[in-house]
């Protein structure tokens, strides 16, 4: 069976499915550069290069953390929809429900943040919502919690209309998850990994989500009436078991595009394998159980879940990312791999994910995470694998169905000038975050040390070269995105 057969060339999108892609997509393009303007506000002011005042600082950082997280949610779940349409039958409303939902949730997070003055960070931690010291009102900070809420449950509209798809086609989703193959039996060659992929985002994230509104409608009750008093511990175990599952679902939707588009450019199949489910079925697991890592200083939490923390930071990264990184590499090999834009962004955000892992793993032990927790090595950590691994592989889809569109070439200088600023000053920012958490320069704070400018300044440089490709790509994939779709070669993949 040739590559090819394997991996038919997607066809036309239906209009309506179309106006729903284009729509998510512009508009996370077009967050992505304004949240990442917002952050270099931040590096700027920090560098005292900005005449901004503390209390905008933390709102600044407040909307960042906040609308970065919910941009990539977004961006990534229009990759998972993209590729899982095409296994299973899935409601447009559904898809279309979630982009509303998500757009009524930022509105609802803006006005808290910008007209009502909420800054207690993406956290909302009980009880720094209802004691703001007279910065913002109660009123402000449940109007931001509601707008998570909304979010949350237009992902969890999507999810379950993904679910039932998934039961539908394969009986139920230890199927989807292939778990059947897992101790033996012939696997089926043609079993689409975006299914196994879907399905482990599905169970794993959907718990997180639950979790989220749990305790998000306990902070609602504390916000109208903060007499009723909340165990602080458990709330914070909530809101750091969603904060890490919907993150964290964010590659694990996203790298459905490397599986799906990478055989295009090299050729060559790319088999499914009994270690590939055993990775995804692993690690379905360890991501559910692995949020403890957020909370290694909190010394009131029980013992065995800072143990289990430490142990399944270690092992979480690795399982469907070694197997990713196996079957990338032996797909890549002697294939006469052309490299393409969508291609090129494929195997950065391989390298993004996989040198993302390092700091993160690192800072998941108890001993280090005791000094570097709060310093700029988590940021260096977290920017690393998102602007490097999880936006790539966002990229890597949108360049391919740019490449399919009339009048529209994206493997020209421009965009390769774009790849080429953006990985510089990418991993140039990044970089200046970790070092400067390794030399202990505070995470969250507005105003800076002395001897903290040049790493405040540095990070501030490469974050404006950063933006310049971003603001390269964005403009070339929505000129791209509003052009009349046209039907690819698929002996020649666009690019």
């Amino acid at each position: 069976m040739s590559s090819l057969e394997l991996y038919p060339q997607d066809e036309k999108l239906p209009r309506g499915e179309h106006v729903a892609f284009n729509l998510y997509m512009i508009t996370a393009l077009l967050l992505f550069v304004l949240m990442m303007l917002l952050g270099l506000t931040m590096r700027m002011t920090q560098a005292e290069w900005t005449p901004v005042q503390a209390a905008m600082f933390y709102k600044i950082m407040t909307m960042h953390g906040a609308g970065m997280v919910g941009t990539m949610s977004l961006a990534s779940t229009a990759v998972m929809w993209f590729f899982l349409r095409k296994y299973v039958s899935l409601h447009l409303w559904a898809f279309l429900g979630n982009y509303v939902l998500f757009m009524l949730g930022a509105l609802c997070i803006i006005g808290a943040v910008f007209v009502g003055n909420f800054a207690s960070a993406w956290t909302f931690l009980y009880p720094l919502p209802v004691h703001s010291m007279g910065l913002w009102s109660n009123g402000a900070a449940a109007v931001f919690m509601l707008g998570y809420l909304l979010i949350g449950v237009g992902m969890l509209i999507f999810y379950l209309d993904a679910a039932a798809a998934i039961i539908r086609r394969y009986g139920n989703l230890a199927r989807g998850l292939g778990l059947q193959w897992l101790f033996g039996g012939t696997i089926d060659p043609t079993h689409p990994k975006a299914v196994v992929a879907g399905t482990m985002v599905i169970i794993a994230n959907s718990l997180g989500i639950l979790a989220g509104a749990v305790v998000l409608v306990m902070c609602l009750i504390n916000a109208w009436d903060p007499d009723v008093a909340l165990n602080a511990l458990v709330v914070k175990n909530l809101i750091y078991w969603f904060g890490h599952m919907v993150i964290n679902a964010t590659i694990y939707m996203g790298v459905i595009a490397v599986y799906e588009l990478l055989p295009r450019y090299t050729g060559k199949p790319y088999g499914i394998s009994r270690p590939f489910l055993w990775s995804w079925a692993v690690s379905t697991v360890f991501v559910i159980i692995v949020f403890p890592h957020h909370l290694l200083m909190d010394y009131a939490e029980p013992r065995w879940m800072l143990v289990m923390g430490q142990i399944i930071s270690y092992a979480a990264g690795f399982p469907v990312f070694l197997v990713t990184a196996y079957g990338v590499l032996t797909n890549i090999y002697r294939s006469g791999l052309r490299w393409q834009m969508p291609s090129m962004l494929a195997v950065l955000a391989l390298f993004g994910w996989a040198a993302g892992i390092v700091p993160a793993i690192i800072d998941g032990t108890i001993s280090v995470n005791r000094v570097m927790h709060n310093t700029q090595w988590v940021p260096g950590h977290f920017h690393f694998y998102l602007l490097l691994g999880v936006l790539p592989m966002v990229l890597t889809l949108l360049y391919h169905v740019v490449g399919g569109r009339r009048r529209a070439p994206v493997n020209g200088g421009v965009d390769r000038a774009g790849l080429f600023l953006y990985v510089t000053g990418g991993i140039s920012f990044c970089m200046v975050f970790l070092y400067a958490g390794h030399m202990s320069v505070a995470r969250r704070f507005a105003a800076h040390l002395p001897e903290w400018l040049p790493y405040d300044r540095a990070g501030s440089v490469a974050a404006m070269v950063l933006i310049l490709g971003m603001l390269l790509f964005a403009t070339r994939i929505i000129v791209g995105l509003l052009k009349a779709p046209v039907d690819a070669d698929p002996a020649h993949p666009a690019g």
